[in-house]
């Protein structure tokens, strides 16, 4: 996996700079850039509605006690696309300004849900199941069932002892 990132790290800046060239040689070289300009500056501006919209939703979502899965792993593809809007370069633009497109960033979303849910279904319930109680419901009885709860010692405090402290019975 490392290495699919240090190729894509290595080759994303050689295929936006051959862009670059090429789309410069035919508009020239200053219109290339104040396009390169624009895009980041109308591509952040959308972002910014779009993240205050995504974070508007996941609000309403807490307020009905609904987790917001679907918004919090949109807004990570709204981080992306604003990594991707602000990295100069035609390809990265595609790439951010796709990911401003509403449907397309939910599919995706979904997708990722999915994927992560799977994920951690096979670690759960495959090889890397654990046995024993643990705060992820493998109690050793199967039922799945973890109470969390506080308590409060309220015996009363033993005057022999003096300290405070209430002596075990």
């Amino acid at each position: 996996m490392a290495i699919y990132f240090l190729a894509l790290f290595i080759a994303t800046p050689l295929i936006e700079i051959y862009f670059l060239i090429e789309v410069g040689s035919v508009i020239g070289a200053l219109p290339t850039i104040i396009v390169c300009i624009v895009t980041a500056v109308l591509g952040t501006s959308m972002l910014r509605v779009q993240g205050m919209s995504t974070l508007n939703r996941a609000r309403q979502q807490l307020d009905q006690q609904i987790i917001p899965e679907e918004e919090l792993v949109g807004g990570v593809f709204l981080l992306l696309a604003g990594l991707f809007l602000l990295t100069p370069g035609f390809l990265t633009d595609a790439l951010g300004f796709l990911l401003l497109i509403p449907p397309l960033r939910r599919t995706l979303a979904r997708w990722a849900l999915a994927r992560m849910t799977t994920r951690v279904n096979m670690r759960t319930h495959g090889r890397y199941h654990h046995h024993g109680n643990s705060p992820h419901g493998n109690s050793p009885h199967g039922n799945g069932n973890v109470i969390d709860g506080e308590f409060e010692d309220i015996s009363e405090p033993d005057k022999e002892n003096g300290d405070g402290r209430s002596l075990p019975r």
